[in-house]
């Protein structure tokens, strides 16, 4: 029996599961009633399980052999604060907060395989089934890190899977070295000096300063990085007055940027600091700036990437792996695992759905069988019974 065979015995398992946790999500750090469905689907698995990791979240490990090998496969157990419009029979039943993020059947398909692995064996070593809190902005992964996740179970290398709409059902996408981007966040006070609007000149008008901030902002792409680098800087909120005659004391931006190199993160930083010092002070105003380093890139290893790519061919349709996905510039908190072992990201096939993060967004139950084929063949070839864990195709 093949082993999208053997996942097709549990696909019925799997899409319950899958839509249990879509009817109640819950927010990061909340994760109570989606961590104890996980715990108890690892402990029917044969998983010594340990529970409230870095918060809510889940380790199961499996040992079979003697091997000191160990590997980690994660998932995430948070959802987002959107509320869906899908219509669907198993819908959120918890308005204004829904599972956009396809990490609903990030959960269902490891546990799947932890079952099929549990059951058929076939691999010698430990598999560490990690379930994430918090991924959404919140650091899940790093607050996994700081609570001894590495130290407490040890892994050789870690790996992840995430939906991704617009790929085929079936088909799988990768990519060695930066796949996902960094994630920082600034915020921009400007500060004024009140007057009527009638008379602008006995004031400093911080509304016409934040607006020369954020156009001057946009110049750090066009005129401070070299042109073949990437990245990206968006101011998302300008909040300033509370009427229309006055100028208001102080005016608020926030935004985002991403890049992928560290160097090009420092640029911005820099830039986003003396821009806004400098036209402020032009303006006859102030700007203090709280600029915050929340994701680093999520940067794939080769060699793992290789690997991983090899393995997926096996259990895609028609053996469909994109080799060259194109980076993306939303970022991904399995960064902070990569940072400490080597390791894949991989995108899996949603189909023509909506995108992640939109209330019409629901992951395709069809892409299950093909996440957690993808889970088990990857244990089987890197932790082989008899041999070196070398891919064989």
């Amino acid at each position: 029996m093949s082993t999208l065979e053997a996942l097709e015995a549990r696909r019925k398992a799997m899409t319950e599961w899958r839509r249990k946790i879509h009817a109640h999500p819950e927010l990061a750090w909340d994760e109570h009633r989606t961590a104890a469905l996980v715990g108890d689907a690892l402990r029917d698995a044969g998983c010594d399980v340990e529970t409230g990791v870095g918060g809510t979240g889940v380790v199961g490990t499996l040992r079979v052999g003697d091997s000191e090998r160990s590997i980690g496969l994660r998932a995430e157990l948070d959802a987002l604060p959107i509320r869906e419009a899908t219509g669907r029979p198993w819908a959120s039943r918890h308005d204004g907060v829904m599972h956009a993020c396809g990490h609903d059947g990030h959960c269902a398909m490891l546990l799947g395989a932890a079952q099929e692995l549990g059951a058929a064996r076939g691999f010698d070593g430990t598999i560490r089934f990690v379930f994430q809190p918090a991924e959404e902005n919140e650091a899940g992964a790093r607050a996994m890190l700081q609570d001894g996740l590495l130290s407490r179970f040890p892994m050789d290398a870690v790996y992840a899977l995430h939906t991704e709409p617009g790929l085929p059902i079936g088909h799988f996408a990768a990519r060695p070295g930066p796949v996902m981007a960094s994630l920082d966040l600034f915020e921009i006070t400007v500060g004024g000096e009140v007057a009527h609007a009638t008379r602008p000149h006995r004031g400093a008008d911080a509304v016409v300063a934040a607006a020369a901030i954020v156009q001057a902002l946009q110049t750090i792409r066009t005129r401070d990085l070299d042109p073949v680098d990437t990245g990206v800087l968006s101011v998302t909120w300008i909040e300033g007055g509370n009427t229309w005659n006055v100028l208001p004391e102080s005016v608020t931006l926030r935004g985002t940027v991403r890049s992928f190199r560290p160097a090009v993160r420092d640029v911005f930083e820099r830039r986003l600091s003396e821009i806004a010092d400098g036209v402020a002070s032009a303006h006859g105003c102030t700007a203090s700036v709280d600029y915050r380093r929340r994701y680093p890139s999520t940067v794939n290893d080769a060699a793992a990437t290789v690997t991983a790519a090899t393995v997926a061919r096996r259990v895609a349709l028609d053996g469909n792996v994109v080799e060259d996905h194109p980076p993306q510039t939303a970022a991904e908190d399995f960064a902070f695992l990569l940072e400490e072992r080597p390791g894949a990201f991989l995108f899996l096939g949603n189909g023509d759905s909506a995108p992640v993060h939109t209330p019409e967004y629901d992951f395709d139950d069809a892409a299950l069988v093909y996440g957690a084929a993808y889970w088990v063949e990857l244990v089987r070839v890197l932790m082989p019974p008899d041999e070196s864990g070398t891919v064989r195709d």
